[in-house]
């Protein structure tokens, strides 16, 4: 995709001109400097695709400075012609107030969403292709999916009053595209990062140990887990006559490959920014030891779910659409089901576009939406598996809570596959094949050998998992990073040129292999 894509050689000399560069320029200059890295990057991935961010930005800040000036004509109106004005025309005026400044957010959110699928969507159905549309030249553009929500996120906080509006263009131009972020998240709010970029960052050693030994930790698990499992997740996948246990074996693989490559990924973004003393949300929080898939989505892309709860999912329940289908339903079905209505339209609101904005493809909207079915289910059966933990009482037990783990990941890498094959049907098939194919012997008189992978490759990936295992078990109770850097500066060293051994040494590199792209990349 770029040169500079964030698991490359050229993306770890760029980072370390900026590191260097960025310390030697004075602080109030250096924000100036993060902008135009970002514009370099992203320059990098196809020039003409920087009219995509362009449009969102210089869109979404003029929005924002109309949204203010609309309140302060409000303001101003009310405060010069208030004492005159009875209730009833004060009312109006606020009514009347607060319908400009909705229909300025829609329109602007229109705008942004339109751009959103052009870029996206609308260039695979008219040419074909991820990267470039032959029939009109459209650019899928770099990380498109989250400067748009980040865009969308501050616009809506403006109209809240949650922050005042960025009246510098180029400030607000950074905050969009800061490119450690930009490819993958996490996505940030405006009110967290809009200043922190712009604030003065001193040179901090242990900042720059912390930050750099977190890159390459994200090296590690993208380069030498994520990308080497890849190959043997891409020959299932890609051949139709590899069902039944292999099926089995593309569940766990790609949901190792999948986190290992995402958190990977964030690790880098989280890292680099470290360096730069900025700091950005933490987006995962040991996701596949949740007991449940409400628990697993407080713990997975936080940042995301997070997002689409405050700006998709409250506001729809709060909507006055939805309050009056829920008036509706509890006169129809009574309260007590009528209180649930806003639970199940925002909700499938929610899921459905999340499905709409990983992709354009029937996989990603059934994804979504099987999502919402079961969340829904689970919640109704909250209550009854309340009682019947509580009659039999194992619930607080070690082994149930052991069981809920291992149900929820298992209901995880189910709901991956949707991600692996283009077609709803192909998945199903996938899935079928599980109970209709017959060759469980296969996992065990060498097949797995045939599938792109080598014996070695099988040791380095057993290495590698306990190592994540055993990294994110320790780091729940304590900070690893902290715990190197009280050391002596020898280890602190060899912890650094051990990790970038790892890296090069073992990394999937050559025949058969490709540090491909991130996963979320396409998303």
């Amino acid at each position: 995709m770029t040169d500079l894509a964030l698991n490359s050689a050229g993306f770890v000399f760029f980072a370390a001109l900026v590191i260097l560069v960025y310390y030697l320029l004075p602080e109030k200059s250096r924000w100036v400097f993060l902008l135009v890295c970002s514009a370099v990057f992203y320059a990098s991935a196809g020039i003409f695709g920087i009219i995509y961010p362009l449009a969102v930005i210089t869109a979404t800040y003029i929005s924002a400075l109309s949204l203010e000036k609309i309140a302060k004509k409000q303001t101003a109106y009310l405060g010069s012609e208030g004492a005159s004005l009875g209730k009833e025309e004060k009312k109006a005026c606020k009514k009347r107030y607060v319908r400009r400044r909705k229909a300025a957010v829609l329109i602007c959110v229109l705008f942004d969403v339109s751009v959103l699928a052009a870029g996206k969507y609308l260039s695979p159905f008219i040419g074909g292709g991820i990267s470039k549309s032959a029939g009109l030249g459209l650019i899928l553009p770099l990380g498109i999916s989250f400067f748009t929500l980040q865009a969308i996120g501050y616009l809506v906080d403006v109209y809240r009053g949650a922050v005042a509006a960025e009246r510098n263009w180029f400030r607000f131009a950074l905050f969009v595209s800061f490119f450690p972020a930009i490819v993958q998240g996490p996505i940030c709010r405006f009110g967290e990062l809009g200043k922190e970029l712009c604030a003065p960052h001193p040179f901090d050693e242990k900042a720059l140990f912390r930050g750099v030994t977190r890159m390459l930790w994200g090296f590690f698990k993208k380069m030498v887990v994520a990308d080497r499992i890849g190959a043997a997740v891409s020959t299932v996948a890609g051949s139709s006559g590899l069902r039944g246990a292999y099926v089995l074996v593309l569940l766990l693989f790609y949901t190792v490959q999948l986190y290992a490559d995402f958190t990977g990924g964030i690790d880098i973004a989280i890292g680099f920014s470290e360096t730069l003393g900025i700091r950005l949300p933490e987006n995962f929080n040991l996701p596949y030891l949740s007991g449940s898939l409400k628990e697993y989505w407080r713990r997975w892309h936080i940042t995301m779910c997070s997002w689409f709860r405050d700006y998709v999912f409250y506001p729809v329940s709060t909507s006055a659409a939805v309050g009056k289908i829920t008036a509706l339903a509890k006169s129809k079905l009574g309260k007590k089901a009528g209180r649930r209505v806003p639970l199940y339209i925002a909700s499938f609101a929610a899921w459905f576009l999340t499905g709409v904005w990983h992709g354009a493809g029937a996989n990603f909207i059934v994804w979504g939406l099987l999502n919402w079915l079961v969340l829904m289910v689970s919640e109704e059966l909250e209550p009854l598996y309340a009682r019947f933990g509580n009659r039999f009482g194992f619930t607080g037990s070690a082994p149930y809570r052991a069981f809920t783990v291992i149900r929820t990941f298992a209901l995880v890498c189910v709901l991956n596959l949707f991600d692996c094959f283009p077609k709803v049907g192909d998945t199903l098939g996938a899935l079928f094949s599980l109970f209709s194919v017959r060759n469980a012997g296969v996992l065990f008189d060498g097949s797995l050998m045939n599938l792109g992978l080598t014996g070695t490759d099988y040791v380095l990936l057993a290495v590698g998992i306990a190592l994540m295992t055993a990294v994110a078990a320790v780091g729940k109770k304590h900070d690893l990073r902290d715990a190197i850097y009280s050391k002596p500066y020898a280890v602190r060293l060899a912890a650094i040129v051990c990790l970038a051994a790892a890296v090069v040494i073992f990394g999937a590199y050559g025949i058969g292999y490709d540090a491909s792209s991130f996963i979320y990349n396409r998303f």
